[in-house]
């Protein structure tokens, strides 16, 4: 069986990093989800313009359907994605039972780590994207994780709650 993990937080929380981490660690197949968007969504984050659900509703589907590729071809899956909402986080659940590893933290950190690094997204949409941010819920298998942890510890605690097995070992999701 194989499975799908979204590590999903605000831009600048460390999702990419995290996700490449625990991929390497569980020897499963790594991607980021921002090397899907179109040059359009690049283009409107890159001048400071806040994506709206019509520009993330293909990119997310896009997503869903290359995890469920990679479990066609029996490869489990670790993907960095923001999936703030859970109208987005159903999306990507449109082929396959996905897992959420939420990385929390305060926004002063956050926005700290975006202003320090090279990226198309600016420090500036951080407001709005804690803003849309709808933690996950009850009937959604995923684990927080708090971002007072150094990366290490961040892979460690995501490995071990990885660890005690597949989604249907704890019930159905919907």
């Amino acid at each position: 069986m194989t499975r799908h993990v979204v590590v999903m937080g605000v831009s600048g929380s460390g999702k990419s990093t995290i996700a490449a981490l625990v991929a390497e660690r569980v020897g499963w197949t790594f991607a980021d989800a921002d090397s899907f968007h179109p040059v359009a969504n690049i283009d409107k984050m890159r001048a400071g313009i806040p994506l709206t659900d019509a520009d993330r509703r293909p990119w997310l589907l896009a997503l869903a359907e290359w995890m469920a590729e990679q479990g066609r071809a029996g490869k489990s899956t670790v993907l960095a994605c923001s999936a703030l909402m859970r109208s987005y986080r159903d999306l990507l659940r449109t082929h396959v039972l996905a897992e959420f590893v939420h990385l929390h933290g305060p926004a002063e950190l956050i926005e700290a780590r975006m202003r320090a690094r090279d990226h198309f997204m600016p420090a500036s949409l951080l407001t709005s994207q804690f803003t849309i941010l709808e933690e996950l819920q009850e009937d959604e298998r995923g684990v927080v994780l708090d971002l007072v942890l150094t990366p290490d510890q961040l892979v460690d605690a995501a490995v071990a709650w990885l660890d005690r097995g597949p989604l249907e070992s704890f019930g159905p999701q919907d």
